[in-house]
């Protein structure tokens, strides 16, 4: 990669130890000038997200997704009938049990690659579930070089709400929703959901990548998860499970994409929209999660420049939710994909039928699931920039004037990028690339007036995501008043 060898250049260039070497300070001396006088924001020269030469193997991985077969899974899918948490799970034709072996066989068949598996839990009765069940999540998993683990997931349960009741209920008010029809016992877990946006669109779109990506013959260094979880129309309730476990586990997830109503073109309101797709992630604005939708967007940039990410600066669409907070509950960072324009008439009915959902449009998500996850899986994890307390590695010396940035070294990394903002801007607006270091002082630029953060860069030019510099909160004590 042409990208590779310019890195290369400069970390030869960069590569001295703190404190900063004669030919380090050269290259930021323009920053630095300008930073004393207090004007660094008009003195970038370098763009905050680089676009590198696009990896060659990722563009044939996203060349392989097939709008014929996302369109075809959509349709068996929407074919069981329903696939609602507690419907039939005997018949070998339709309800959840058909479907989920279907899935299971399905996947397994794609690639002799795959560790394909039911991720079995026993439900005990709460919430939506009024009685006891089994629940099975349909895992494939791709082996890295490492045990990190990346997920591009969807939902493959459906509901049968009624029609018209989900824009019912979101045009309600909040707490004027009246009762959950779920919870009734009256409740029929058979009626008709063929769920194919919701969400046949994102099992769809799982599937296709986990083919694509074990075809790809690519070695990653991370481990790919491909993941069709159930119960999420009852509450989140096998991506949950999932996640408990993870964490109890202490499991390392670098990112998690969720795919949740991403087929459809034509919103509710007549208004189409097939070039952009939304992506929704949990603050505050230096999570992780956020680092991972802008790396989501700067992918979709390099890979897929005619379809437009737009970043949603919260968890999700008021009053509505999906499994990428089963994650972010457990610290892991995640986001959700949500198609631009929502037809909530269809949507947790039995109008929800493929005609719903655009193939051409729903093959634009995936390849850009597909760009951020391969990208993600050859670079090196995302250095960390807090020491074991929690405190973030920054400090002001040598001058008391200088931001001294330190992190851990990412294993796999050949140098690292250093990124900087000012703190009321959401995206990154200056980068300089250092050496094979983990300490890098920018000389004359205040800590206090920008926000910084780091990324990894391995040895064929991929970057991890970036891990940003977060002010701790200062806990103030209550005062005691004397009597």
């Amino acid at each position: 990669m042409k990208d590779l060898a310019r890195i290369l250049a400069l970390v030869i260039v960069i590569s001295a130890p703190a404190p900063v070497a004669p030919a380090a300070r050269s290259i930021f001396a323009q920053y630095a000038s300008t930073a004393a006088a207090q004007n660094v924001s008009q003195a970038a020269s370098t763009a905050a997200a680089p676009k590198p030469t696009a990896d060659e193997r990722i563009q044939r991985l996203i060349g392989a997704i097939s709008e014929e077969r996302l369109q075809s899974i959509v349709v068996k899918l929407a074919g069981f009938g329903t696939r609602e948490t507690l419907s039939d799970t005997t018949s070998s034709t339709g309800g959840i049990g058909a479907a989920r072996q279907w899935i299971f066989d399905e996947i397994k068949r794609s690639s002799p690659r795959l560790n394909v598996f039911f991720d079995t839990y026993q439900i005990a009765p709460q919430g939506r579930i009024p009685r006891a069940i089994e629940l099975r999540n349909v895992i494939a998993i791709l082996p890295g070089r490492t045990a990190r683990r990346i997920y591009i997931t969807g939902h493959y349960d459906s509901v049968n709400l009624g029609a018209g009741v989900s824009a019912t209920l979101a045009a309600a008010a909040p707490g004027a929703r009246g009762a959950d029809s779920q919870r009734s016992p009256q409740f029929d877990a058979n009626a008709n959901a063929p769920g194919a946006d919701d969400d046949a669109s994102g099992v769809a779109l799982t599937m296709e990548l986990a083919r694509v990506f074990a075809d790809s013959g690519i070695k990653f260094d991370a481990t790919l998860v491909f993941a069709c979880w159930a119960g999420e129309e009852q509450g989140l309730v096998g991506s949950a499970a999932h996640a408990q476990k993870l964490a109890e586990d202490k499991t390392a997830v670098e990112a998690m994409l969720s795919n949740d109503i991403v087929g459809g073109i034509r919103g509710g309101d007549g208004i189409e929209d097939a070039a952009n797709v939304r992506v929704y992630s949990v603050g505050p604005s230096d999570s992780m999660s956020r680092s991972l939708a802008r790396y989501i967007r700067w992918a979709g940039e390099v890979y897929v420049p005619s379809h437009r990410v737009r970043l949603m600066a919260r968890e999700d669409r008021f009053g509505r939710g999906s499994d990428h907070s089963s994650f972010t509950t457990q610290g892991y960072p995640a986001v959700v994909f949500r198609e631009s324009k929502e037809n909530l008439a269809r949507q947790h009915s039995a109008n929800d039928t493929p005609d719903g959902v655009n193939a051409a449009y729903l093959a634009q998500n995936a390849r850009i699931n597909a760009a951020a996850a391969a990208s993600l899986a050859l670079a090196p994890p995302a250095p960390k920039v807090t020491d074991e307390r929690g405190q973030p590695l920054i400090a002001r010396d040598p001058s008391g004037y200088d931001a001294s940035l330190r992190w851990a070294a990412s294993p796999g990394a050949v140098a690292y990028r250093v990124y900087w903002r000012d703190t009321w801007s959401n995206d990154w607006q200056r980068n300089q690339i250092v050496g094979n270091v983990t300490h890098f002082v920018l000389p004359g630029v205040s800590i206090d007036d920008f926000v910084f953060g780091v990324a990894a860069i391995g040895s064929d030019g991929h970057e991890s995501l970036i891990s940003a510099y977060v002010s701790p909160e200062r806990p103030v004590s209550p005062v005691r008043l004397a009597n």
